[in-house]
């Protein structure tokens, strides 16, 4: 069966609402979405949405316990809960939760048995990353296209000047309201900076259930890594595997839906017609 027809089957099914879901995983954790997220933060609402399916993975990992870190103090008390081991590959580290770095070995191992491999991207950068990372990376992204923007005179000299000062949560906002208006943050400047590096606080990698793959392109060690409940979940970004360490068959009833991108399928939440309890009433 090819990959398409797979992802039809599942999308023919009765797939759950995300947030129906989510309500249901958060239960179980003991957790209340409004605590986890703002109802009143819509930047909270449009990162759990675009991210949100790290927070429906199985139980014997840590999701994070809320949808943005807002320091390193934070992130590291959640690293430090969740654990995590180290695995050497090549010539790089990569550490991840216990239980997402078991099923990447396995993942690996089988590939390795077919003359493949499953590689770091970037090196250690490809799994566990810090507070301070995800706010290097956003820069990387952030500073480029301001110049750019202000070259093109789509920006002004004061307007820079006054979001490079702004408090990360603030920038955050900004950032998101200017791209609707077309002025793009990405690496390429087309799309969404979300598509191209996690906000800072945001990132799957900060959660240790995020591992960036050279081999992405290849069909088999994405069928391989989807395999060991490993999938793609961030639209655009192509080398970014999730542990969710659930079967494919079982992800619409866990609240995701399959959207195919050039042959390749990305598991994203089903907010079609879903409501975000506070936000959407």
């Amino acid at each position: 069966m090819t990959v398409t027809s797979k992802l039809e089957d599942n999308n023919n099914r009765d797939s759950v609402p995300f947030y129906s879901a989510l309500d249901k995983a958060l239960k179980k954790r003991k957790i209340k979405l409004d605590g986890m997220c703002a109802p009143t933060d819509p930047v909270g609402k449009r990162i759990l949405e675009e991210y949100g399916a790290v927070f429906l993975a199985t139980k014997k990992v840590l999701p994070p316990p809320r949808c943005v870190f807002t320091n390193e103090d934070q992130v590291t008390r959640f690293q430090e809960e969740a654990g995590w081991e180290q695995e050497r590959i090549g010539f790089d580290y990569i550490e991840l939760q216990p239980e997402a770095l078991k099923h990447l070995r396995k993942a690996r191992e089988e590939a390795q048995k077919e003359g493949l491999d499953i590689t770091p991207r970037d090196g250690a950068e490809a799994a566990r990353r810090n507070y301070e990372d995800s706010v290097r990376l956003w820069n990387s992204r952030f500073i480029p296209a301001l110049d750019y923007w202000l070259s093109k005179g789509r920006l002004t000299e004061s307007r820079v000047t006054e979001l490079k000062g702004l408090p990360l949560s603030q920038q955050i906002a900004e950032v998101l309201e200017l791209e609707n208006a077309g002025i793009y943050f990405s690496k390429d400047l087309s799309k969404s900076i979300l598509y191209s590096i996690a906000a800072p606080g945001t990132s799957q990698h900060i959660h240790m259930l995020a591992f960036d793959v050279n081999e992405f392109e290849n069909p088999r060690v994405r069928e391989i890594l989807a395999k060991h409940g490993w999938f793609q979940t961030v639209l655009s970004d192509l080398p970014h595997f999730t542990f969710l360490g659930l079967k494919e068959k079982d992800l619409p009833k866990h609240g995701l839906r399959g959207v195919e991108v050039n042959g390749q399928t990305f598991w994203i939440p089903n907010v079609d017609g879903s409501k975000h309890p506070g936000l959407d009433k």
